[in-house]
């Protein structure tokens, strides 16, 4: 598309305000020079007023928001807040308004930001005008006006690879503390319908259309998380279940309300309106506060909001008579969203949406043009002649290929950053989103016409609800079958230098639990995978960061659920995974269901006790070290597998588990060649392993060990640490470190911690 700067000014403008505001986030400037700069914009704006010049225009406009994005990202008053409390916890009251909607977790949490009016530490009252992040075991609403006791923290940052940042996600809303409360009397509500009262509204009118679309569903929670999702953006409610194949299938946007349903929504009040018999103006005057009331409904999301200032511009044009150009329209709304936070440009929904609709503007034409000429009748025959069959079959290849062509530039325009954010390709999504996207026209249609006719006739809107049940159980089944077809998604690591390593293993740090990957040359291997939480938000997101579409083999080292408790999630992520069990009896619950599930699906795992051996590459084998084939112990901590792996040409690593002092007596029994450089180790259950005997034994060069702070048990014992001191033992303790990678090379192997980066080698001394 050939770009005219003068009739589609706000390209250039949209172009210049990205670049301000990269270089003012990656050049700070101090408050004085920020001063300075304002003045010097000031003039170049007066001078330009005087001597109109394009260049000069664009450049003082990349100065403005250059200014405008550090006065908005330095000195605020979260930033001066946070350096007020500093890094050690605080125990605060705190007055102020809920004003996002609270999000309720498994565990009755109710997770919101809070808008502060004022805290009281150490009986000192102050106003602040800060925002903070609040996880409290209530149920408040948007606009609440809330007294809370509790901890405000510093909101800490990812622990392993592959980690939602979620404390770089709050910093860029000026978020820079979380407050937590413990106890649902330790908050007090002061009065409701308090905040935005547009807002408000918009709040509560979402709560009245979900009950209406819903309403007859009862026995279809999917449905009703589905179609929550697709019409109202209620995505928070979505099970992961049926989120996930949604994702690998491309055709998650559905549940982020932009531009599909923005514009579905606008042409249905067009129609609405033309029924009605208003005028080309009074419909626009009405179409277009309803489509920013949408957007507020749907949460005022990046994508809403972009497609309904797009869609406001289009019809403004329509308003005044003027000719409106698409690639202007949509450069305006980047330039009008970052006059209202510079921090959008960073953030995941603003990219995404604007490339793919930019993608769309671009490339969806010639993609058109050039699909279509495979199909195209012979140029020089009359169209009048294209009738009956052939004439349909000619409709319906031009609508195929209209689709297919969008399809394909959406997907080209979000591929760099889906590779980027999700780690993910779906080259099914080009063929799912022509089958689901023309059945989400309907659904919302139907849901349009289910919430007029709530008011009105209760029975109809019943009608048209269970009408899409119909069509949201055909999507969901549609997508759960695409999702499953061999090749249509898989899973990219990020760009990285690649690595001559024998092997790589990466202790992932869950607390309590444990979670080991061992890459070799010859395939991924995991060592137990975490609880059916931190398998959920830890792990799997790790594998996809690592881009593991395949994995060879699972060993499960005892029955404590902190370690195995997310392996059925991990057996339907990776049905063919082998997997290596402990058959020590125990009394766990959790593994003698996954026990059953295994025997479910028809396979048995392998019963590995002491002697046993298992090949992870032609240059790294495992071997079991315990516990013995007929063993039996009160706990299964004492119970759990030792297991060496021997990683050529002479380096060994001892995965100890959970195992305590009564496992290492008997490892010393045996007499075996104990002697490793690495110990990786949990914290047994009385927080008593690696004693004095073991380590003269092993003599290791380094430790990773699990440590927390409750119960006082599970955390390393200062007394034990100032051993590893005066033994010349370093220790990784993952309460500081995090995650641990180790890279084995032919010369020598390294330790990096993920938190700190600290690095320790075989030959430091």
């Amino acid at each position: 598309m050939k770009l005219n700067a003068p009739r589609q000014p706000f390209v250039g403008l949209a172009a210049m305000a990205g670049l301000g505001i990269i270089l003012a986030d990656f050049f700070p400037l101090s408050s004085s020079a920020l001063v300075a700069t304002a003045i010097i914009i000031v003039l170049c704006a007066v001078a330009l007023l005087c001597w109109p010049r394009l260049i000069a225009t664009y450049v003082t406009v990349g100065a403005g928001f250059f200014l405008l994005h550090g006065l908005r990202t330095s000195n605020t008053d979260g930033q001066q807040l946070a350096a007020e409390l500093g890094n050690r916890p605080r125990i605060v009251t705190a007055n102020g308004f809920v004003i996002s909607e609270p999000k309720i977790g498994p565990n009755k949490f109710a997770t919101f930001l809070l808008k502060l009016e004022s805290i009281e530490l150490e009986n000192r009252k102050q106003p602040t005008r800060a925002v903070w992040q609040v996880r409290w075991r209530s149920n408040p609403e948007f606009g609440d006006e809330l007294r809370l006791f509790g901890k405000a923290e510093v909101i800490a940052p990812p622990r392993n690879p592959g980690e939602f940042d979620m404390r770089a996600y709050l910093a860029r809303r000026d978020v820079h503390r979380m407050l937590f409360v413990r106890y649902p009397e330790d908050g007090a509500l002061i009065r409701h319908g308090g905040g935005n009262p547009i807002l408000r509204a918009a709040q509560k009118s979402r709560l009245w259309m979900q009950n209406a679309l819903c309403r007859g569903l009862d026995d279809a929670p999917e449905v009703r998380s589905f179609l929550s999702g697709i019409v109202l953006g209620v995505r928070h409610e979505t099970p992961e279940d049926i989120e996930e194949p949604f994702q690998q299938t491309g055709t998650l946007h559905l549940f982020a309300v932009a531009g599909l349903h923005v514009g579905i929504v606008a042409t249905l009040l067009w129609m609405l309106a033309t029924l009605a018999r208003l005028s080309r103006k009074w419909a626009t005057a009405v179409i277009i506060p309803l489509l920013f009331f949408y957007a507020a409904v749907t949460g005022l999301h990046v994508s809403s909001v972009r497609a309904a200032v797009m869609a406001s511009i289009l019809l403004g044009g329509l308003f005044f008579d003027r000719k409106v150009f698409v690639l202007n329209s949509l450069a305006a709304a980047a330039f009008f969203l970052l006059c209202w936070n510079t921090n959008q440009l960073f953030s995941t929904g603003f990219q995404l949406s604007f490339a793919v609709v930019g993608a769309i503007i671009l490339l969806a034409d010639p993609l058109f043009g050039f699909l279509q000429r495979w199909g195209a009748p012979d140029p020089f025959l009359p169209r009048s002649l294209l009738q009956g069959p052939r004439r349909f079959a000619q409709l319906g290849f031009e609508w195929l290929c209209r689709g297919a062509s969008v399809s394909l530039a959406a997907w080209i325009g979000s591929l760099p950053f889906i590779l980027w954010y999700f780690h993910i390709v779906t080259p099914i999504s080009l063929f799912a989103n022509l089958v689901v996207v023309p059945i989400a026209f309907f659904i919302l249609a139907i849901a349009l016409l289910s919430l007029l006719a709530t008011p009105l006739l209760t029975w109809l809107a019943i009608v048209f609800n269970n009408a899409n049940w119909l069509l949201g159980q055909l999507v969901l089944g549609i997508v759960q079958l695409l999702a499953q077809l061999p090749g249509g998604h898989f899973y990219v690591a990020q760009p990285h230098w690649p690595e001559k390593l024998m092997a790589k293993i990466i202790v992932l740090d869950l607390g309590a639990g444990a979670a080991v990957h061992l890459r070799t040359e010859g395939g991924n291997w995991l060592f137990d995978c975490g609880s059916e939480r931190s398998y959920g938000d830890v792990v799997r997101e790790y594998l996809h960061w690592t881009g593991i579409n395949r994995l060879d083999g699972l060993v499960l080292t005892h029955g404590d659920s902190l370690h195995l408790g997310g392996a059925a999630e991990l057996l339907h992520d990776y049905p063919r995974v082998r997997v290596i069990d402990n058959p020590a009896p125990d009394r766990s619950s959790i593994h003698r269901r996954l026990q059953r599930l295994l025997q479910e699906r028809g396979g048995k795992p392998n019963d590995l006790t002491a002697r046993d051996n298992f090949r992870l590459s032609r240059d790294v084998i495992a071997h079991v070290l315990f516990p013995p084939r007929i063993f039996s112990a009160r706990r299964a901590d004492d119970q759990a597998h030792v297991i060496q792996v021997s990683i050529a040409p002479s380096t060994s690593v001892l995965f100890m588990s959970d195992s305590g002092v009564e496992t290492e007596r008997a490892l010393l029994a045996y007499g075996l060649n104990l002697r490793n450089d690495i110990v990786v180790k949990g914290q047994h259950y009385s927080g008593n392993s690696c004693s004095g005997a073991f380590l003269d034994v092993v003599r290791p060069r380094l430790i990773i060990a699990t440590s927390r702070d409750f119960p006082p048990n599970e955390r390393i014992s200062d007394d034990w640490a100032e051993d590893l001191r005066t033994r010349g033992i370093k220790l990784f303790r993952q309460d500081e470190t995090g995650a641990v990678t180790l890279r084995f090379g032919s010369d020598g192997w390294e330790a990096q911690s993920y938190l700190t980066g600290e690095t320790f080698r075989s030959s430091s001394q």
